[in-house]
This record gives structure tokens, C-alpha cells and sequence, in this order.
């Protein structure tokens, strides 16, 4: 291992200097709003605050499979959060969820609005409302609970973790990286191990599991994350492969990723979700801006 520069941490950490990479001008050391901004407010039952991150697109497959599954209550309105731009910092965002991170939903399909805010309590709140991918007691609730919280356990080290010091950070260190490294790979072995025993991360049925690990591994197992498939050799991992391929080719998966998606394939984005028709007419109006 090559030798890291001399740093000794200061006995009080202070924000002096920018600490540079690609979100420098979001990243800072205290909470709350920086500016005044309303959030605007369609007509569905649910308004959803988000961005086509990974932990974005958790969410709208929910919506997405739940309306596939039939629950047409669960019409929702999608909101682009733009973070590069600092939107999570206004005082709409950030009354509906103080850590100002994407997603965050407002349930109206009740008399008094509801806010929710975290990807895994997002999930669990929508199925239990429509009694949807989530089993309702017993053995298979905890081992579906289980596996959610696991993924929302193991996030950080993917993403903050190997895919900040792998692809972001402005000084590659080998230490971290190696370390990021290693702890993507073991989640990724014990994911594989899981899956050689089941079709679906928490059993033998589709649920909020699966709608959580997918967009962080299933990405990452199909290449379309930090451009790590070859470093992780993903392929490697033959469960992960089968379990990600089989769940991207559902319909509302194909649908619920590309909402509030802001980079990458224009016909792979669909800003902002109102009804089922934007899909078809968002995606050839991309299409046609992109000369396709």
C-alpha cells in the first residue's frame, strides 16, 4: 500500500475550506433550510419529493407496482429534487423531512397530510397501507423486515462509502477504497448467498426487500453504477446476476426508475410523474430532443 500524506486531526474539527469533489457546494456540517422555497402540490393522493438516485427509485417502483398490482389509490404526483442545485435545503423540503435527503412523501388520502421521510419507512408505510409486499405477520414479516433493514443498514457503505472514494472523491485513496471495497463485496457475497437459497430476497414472494436492495444491487450487478462492474467483478456473483435481471425486466421497475431521473439516456428520464401517460409521451418528447 502506497504511504498516505502526514495528517494529524485537529482536537476540535472546525468547516474551515471546502472539502472538494463533485458535492462540495451541498456538503455542510449543520441542518435546516437555507432559503425559502414552497413545494408544489398536484392532485393525487400521494406527493412525492425525490430525485432518481437509488434511494429515489425504491419509492416510485413501490408506486409503480402497487398501481400495476391494481391499488389505484395509490396515484401519486413525483416531484424533481434537484440536490445539485440545493433544493433539499428549502423550508417546503425541509419541513417535510429535517435531514433534508431524498425521498420524502406526503400521504393526503387522509383528512390531516402525513409526512414521511426515509426510503425504508416510505416502503413500509405504503404496504401497510394497501396491504402490498409486505407479509402481515409471522416468520415471513420479520424476515422480510429483516432484509429491509439490512439494505438500509448497508447503503452507506456502498454508496457514501465505496462509490463516494471510488468515483467522487477528489484524491483517490488507496486506504479507503480498499476498505470500501472490501465491505462492498462481502454484502454483495452475503446477498448471493441469500439468493442461492431463494428466488426473492426475503422468500419466495416479491416485496418491499427486493424494491430496497434492487436499485443499489441490482445497479451495480447491470453495470449502472460508479463504473465498478469490472473492479467488483459483479459477474462473479451468479445469484445477484439472476435475482437483478429478472427484477429489472418488470414493467413497473422499467417505469419507477426513470422517474425524477435527471442525467444519463434522455429517453431513460421522466422529470416529473403525474399520471400513467407521461411515461409514453415524456419519453418520446426526450426522444425527440435528443433527435431519436
Amino acid at each position: 500500500m502506497s504511504s498516505p500524506s502526514e495528517y494529524t486531526p485537529p482536537q476540535v474539527w472546525t468547516w474551515n475550506k471546502p472539502s472538494g469533489g463533485q458535492f462540495a457546494s451541498i456538503n455542510r456540517p449543520i441542518a435546516g433550510a437555507t432559503h425559502e422555497k414552497e413545494l408544489p402540490v398536484g392532485r393525487h393522493p400521494f406527493q412525492l419529493y425525490s430525485l432518481g438516485t437509488p434511494n429515489g427509485q425504491k419509492v416510485t417502483i413501490m408506486f409503480e407496482e402497487l398501481l400495476a398490482a391494481g391499488h389505484g389509490g395509490a396515484e401519486y404526483d413525483a416531484w424533481p429534487i434537484r440536490i445539485g442545485d440545493g433544493d433539499q435545503f428549502g423550508s417546503g423540503f425541509v419541513a417535510i423531512n429535517p435531514n433534508s435527503k431524498i425521498p420524502a412523501l406526503v400521504d393526503r388520502s387522509g383528512p390531516t397530510p402525513v409526512r414521511i421521510f426515509e426510503s425504508g419507512a416510505i416502503l413500509m408505510h405504503l404496504a401497510e397501507k394497501f396491504g402490498a409486499f409486505l407479509p402481515a405477520s409471522g416468520p415471513a414479516r420479520a424476515e422480510c423486515l429483516s432484509w429491509l433493514f439490512w439494505q438500509m443498514g448497508s447503503a452507506p457503505f456502498l454508496g457514501g462509502g465505496f462509490g463516494h472514494f471510488y468515483a467522487y472523491a477528489p484524491v483517490k485513496i488507496e486506504y479507503a477504497i480498499d476498505r470500501y471495497a472490501m465491505e462492498t463485496k462481502r454484502l454483495l457475497d452475503v446477498l448471493d448467498r441469500r439468493l442461492a437459497e431463494t428466488e426473492y430476497v426475503a422468500g419466495d414472494q416479491y416485496t418491499i426487500a427486493d424494491m430496497a436492495c434492487w436499485p443499489w444491487y441490482g445497479g451495480l450487478a447491470l453495470g449502472r453504477a460508479y463504473n465498478a462492474a469490472e473492479f467488483l467483478d459483479v459477474q462473479s456473483y451468479k445469484n445477484v446476476q439472476r435475482w437483478a435481471k429478472a427484477i429489472d425486466a418488470r414493467p413497473a421497475v422499467k417505469r419507477g426508475r426513470i422517474v425524477n431521473r435527471m442525467t444519463g439516456d434522455p429517453s431513460e428520464q421522466l422529470h416529473e410523474r403525474h399520471d400513467a401517460g407521461d411515461f409514453e409521451t415524456r419519453t418520446q418528447d426526450k426522444l425527440a430532443a435528443a433527435g431519436g
